[in-house]
């Protein structure tokens, strides 16, 4: 079995938010959730803990999150778990998911990675084990933020980053303060060229995932440090502004960045409409054409990885047919060796290319 990385889990916003005990087997989990009807993916979750040792997965990175909305008319603060009336709310929530993850670490259950030197010594560990060994060990976390509305103002991107936050993303849905992201366009703020200015200060990662069209080009012009895409697919195969055009990968990769494939139905096949596809439609061979679209744009295997986005507001009714748990990306090794990718690039794929860029841009040591 492989190692690999995957860099966009909602581990935090399951537990608080859906009531999760992601500590339990995934079968003991969807037990406990049959016959709820709240949300679609009661019983069908794919993520917990034991499977990510199960399949592998050494590392992810573990979001924060919470939104403030605002564009006018927008009624999704009665409905949605993550938004709130003011930033104070925000940071608040968010706060009480890092705490989560703390506590997890102090109970052994998962590692906070927060350097290159804390990556090294978790990689190792788990590099030198054996598969039986792995379901005893921690999973290692790196912490990373969807919208940056958490983020109470640019001045506070240094409190973050002491805390442990190493990436985040400006925005993720409609406009927030410091950006515009998926489902509308426009520029960044005043403030979010500030959270940028901090951002590169600090040494913190951007994740450019959920960015307009707009706030992507001027984001990029704008900011000069490291960044990837954590959670993103291509435009070329599945013609939504939530994915990604040749050109805005070509930056990414120009920019030394890499871009983690994600899971969602509907953003691997062209014409998917949530709740009405059936799921049979979508295979799991339609990840591969997304990380093969992005081989052949960069013109080698280096800047695709996985970032699967698993739990992330649906279950395994808007995953692809053969992908019923996170373990089953493991299935990826067998495809994308009958498209002729070699066990090295494949392993670069898996693990390699989020390890070397996390040894690059994480701070050297732990900071205190």
């Amino acid at each position: 079995m492989k190692l690999m990385i995957d860099t966009h889990l909602d581990l935090a916003w399951n537990a608080l938010s859906w009531k999760r005990d992601i500590t339990l087997p995934l079968a003991e989990i969807n037990r406990k959730e049959a016959g709820q009807t709240d949300v679609p993916y009661r019983g069908n979750a794919t993520v917990s803990l034991p499977e990510l040792r199960r399949g592998g997965l050494a590392v992810v990175l573990g979001t924060l999150m919470g939104r403030v909305p605002y564009q006018v008319g927008y009624q999704a603060l009665a409905a949605s778990t993550l938004d709130h009336p003011s930033h104070a709310a925000a940071f608040g929530f968010a706060q009480g998911q890092l705490a989560y993850y703390r506590q997890l670490e102090r109970e052994g259950q998962l590692r906070l990675i927060r350097s290159a030197d804390g990556f090294n010594a978790h990689w190792q560990q788990w590099e030198r084990s054996t598969d039986a060994e792995r379901l005893e060990l921690p999973v290692g976390v790196i912490v990373a933020m969807e919208g940056a509305d958490s983020i109470v103002n640019p001045e506070q991107v240094g409190l973050w980053f002491d805390e442990g936050l190493r990436c985040a993303s400006l925005v993720h849905y409609g406009r927030s303060a410091y950006a515009v992201g998926t489902g509308d366009d426009g520029p960044l703020t005043p403030a979010g060229r500030r959270m940028l200015a901090e951002f590169d200060r600090v040494g913190m990662i951007l994740d450019v995932t959920h960015l307009s069209d707009l706030s992507f080009f001027e984001a990029l012009d704008h900011f000069g440090g490291p960044l990837l895409a954590s959670h993103s697919n291509c435009r070329a195969l599945v013609p939504d502004a939530r994915q990604f055009t040749d050109e805005q990968m070509r930056r990414i990769i120009a920019r030394s960045g890499v871009v983690g494939v994600a899971c969602d139905a509907w953003m691997l096949v062209p014409g998917y409409v949530r709740g009405e596809t059936k799921r049979e439609v979508v295979r799991i061979e339609a990840l591969a054409d997304h990380i093969d679209h992005i081989c052949q744009l960069a013109g080698n295997t280096q800047h695709v990885a996985i970032g699967s986005d698993l739990d992330g507001g649906f279950g395994t009714e808007q995953t692809p047919v053969g992908l019923d748990s996170i373990r089953d990306l493991q299935k990826l090794d067998a495809i994308l060796a009958g498209r002729g990718y070699t066990d090295e690039q494949i392993a670069m794929i898996f693990h390699g290319n989020w390890s070397a860029f996390f040894r690059q841009h994480l701070p050297a040591t732990d900071r205190t």
